[in-house]
């Protein structure tokens, strides 16, 4: 079973990687088989992101994310993608001690959910770390720039690339992602003329978010993108439906209808059956 999974990985992920410079990757993020039903016709890339935290289990930040957490969705994702290149987060504490360590983790979730790629945070601090997991035969995609596993040791999300030291920081890591093996690489609040750049230099495709239009794709969490988000929407999110006000208003008219009875209705309901003659 491994090789095949291998393969199909490796054939996913290329295809990622040749869209370079072509036609734009769309990527959404998604937790859920009903979602990943929904979204793998219209998507090139789903990613089951460590923001599962936040969205469905409801903590502060992505620091909540279990290896656990990352497999279980993971899974169900898997079950719901067909065509998608499906890539998995490695959950903050699971890479960052060692190589060694970050290999073990991608390799567990690569053998656990059947995905066909890992993502982690960081850039040249973590080039060896990337190079294990490729040299292992996991693709890995990057993310640099706005790091949201970091946001308690940078006191908050901040956005990168203001200063020239920062661009020139950011030019780095994307260098080192790079040449360590990704297929492609997360680009994350970021300003646009440096998330421009970058994009130019790589070899490899940019996904985007709250970055440039220039990148070779973009990204966005789901539950951002249809409405669902109960608290503040980032400034980078547009939002492409309104499924909060749906929702709301279901359940009102839905606890409406119990307390008044008229619900379930007749046709809801089981009725014993009409005696044959």
């Amino acid at each position: 079973m491994a090789p095949a999974l291998s393969a199909q990985s490796h054939t996913r992920t290329q295809a990622i990687r040749a869209r370079k410079g072509g036609e734009p990757i769309a990527c959404l993020t998604a937790y859920t088989y009903p979602i990943a039903r929904l979204l793998d016709p219209h998507v090139d890339l789903i990613l089951v992101g460590d923001s599962v935290a936040m969205v469905l289990h409801g903590h502060e930040n992505t620091l909540g994310a279990t290896m656990e957490m990352m497999i279980l969705h993971g899974q169900a994702v898997m079950r719901g993608a067909r065509n998608a290149c499906v890539v998995v987060d490695l959950p903050a504490g699971s890479y960052e001690t060692s190589a060694e360590q970050a290999l073990a983790s991608a390799r567990r979730i690569f053998a656990e959910t059947g995905c066909h790629a890992v993502k982690l945070e960081g850039g040249a601090g973590i080039k060896s770390h990337i190079a294990a997991i490729v040299a292992a035969g996991i693709p890995v995609m990057g993310h640099i720039g706005l790091q949201p596993q970091s946001v308690e040791k940078e006191g908050g999300y901040k956005i990168k690339g203001k200063s020239s030291e920062s661009a020139a920081s950011l030019l780095e890591d994307a260098r080192a992602v790079e040449s360590a093996g990704a297929f492609s690489v997360v680009i994350e609040g970021t300003i646009e003329p440096v998330a421009a750049e970058i994009t130019r230099i790589l070899a490899i495709p940019t996904i985007g978010i709250g970055a440039s239009v220039a990148c070779d794709g973009q990204v966005l969490v789901i539950d951002d993108a249809i409405g669902l988000t109960v608290d503040r929407v980032p400034k980078f999110v547009k939002e492409y439906a309104d499924l909060r006000n749906e929702v709301a208003k279901a359940a009102m008219s839905y606890a409406a209808e119990v307390r008044a009875r008229t619900f379930p209705a007749a046709e809801h309901v089981f009725h014993k059956p009409t005696p044959k003659n």
